[in-house]
């Protein structure tokens, strides 16, 4: 996708409309801890049938996606099966929408924070994969 793309731009508003409601000042990696604080609290909140569900993890999911754009140098993409991610150095794709939901289901063991910590080793990993 191209940074320009409408679809690139819609997902970059609505980054921008949580980071503001969540008071944070930058798409780093502070912002992921407090994320990781605020879909800790929603887990504790929403229940798993909610209607609000959805919606909630779409929007928290585009201020995941524009954090790792931000703090790896990374870009808005499509995956391999068509769905929307991250794309970091033709060779990593991530589904931040995925990652928010698989830690409101599965708590601290699947902290969006404690991913964005490990990009950088999944990258080396996968450039030594690549080497080989």
């Amino acid at each position: 996708m191209t940074e320009n793309a409408p679809e690139v731009l819609a997902l970059q508003a609505a980054a921008e409309q949580v980071r503001q409601q969540l008071g944070l000042a930058a798409y780093n990696e502070a912002a992921v801890r407090e994320l990781d604080r605020y879909i800790a609290v929603q887990r504790a909140e929403l229940p798993a049938h909610s209607p609000d569900r959805e919606g909630i993890v779409t929007a928290l999911g585009c201020f995941l996606g524009q954090c790792l754009v931000h703090a790896y140098h990374a870009e808005w993409a499509a995956g391999p099966d068509g769905s929307t991610g991250v794309g970091l150095a033709n060779q990593l794709f991530f589904n931040p929408f995925y990652l928010v939901h698989q830690q409101l289901n599965n708590g601290e063991a699947a902290s969006v924070a404690g991913f964005f910590r490990s990009v950088p080793q999944r990258l080396v990993a996968a450039s030594a994969a690549r080497a080989r």
